[in-house]
């Protein structure tokens, strides 16, 4: 059976953590921030912890 290859858009949306959590970068931050609170912002800027279910997925189109 030949290698899975690694999802080329999930390597680029999404990283592991050292304990095997799944990593994203929060929606919002892309347009319209003027519009937008500075504490708004700062929160929308953190990387967000993805759901055990969703990083099930991710982790096999990543190959892990």
């Amino acid at each position: 059976m030949p290698k899975q290859k690694t999802h080329s858009g999930a390597k680029k949306r999404f990283k592991l953590t050292g304990t095997g959590k799944v990593m994203k970068q929060q929606s919002g931050m892309r347009h319209n921030l003027e519009v937008k609170s500075g504490k708004r912002k700062r929160s929308l800027n953190q990387e967000q912890v993805l759901a055990p279910q969703d990083a099930k997925v991710i982790k096999k189109l990543l190959g892990k």
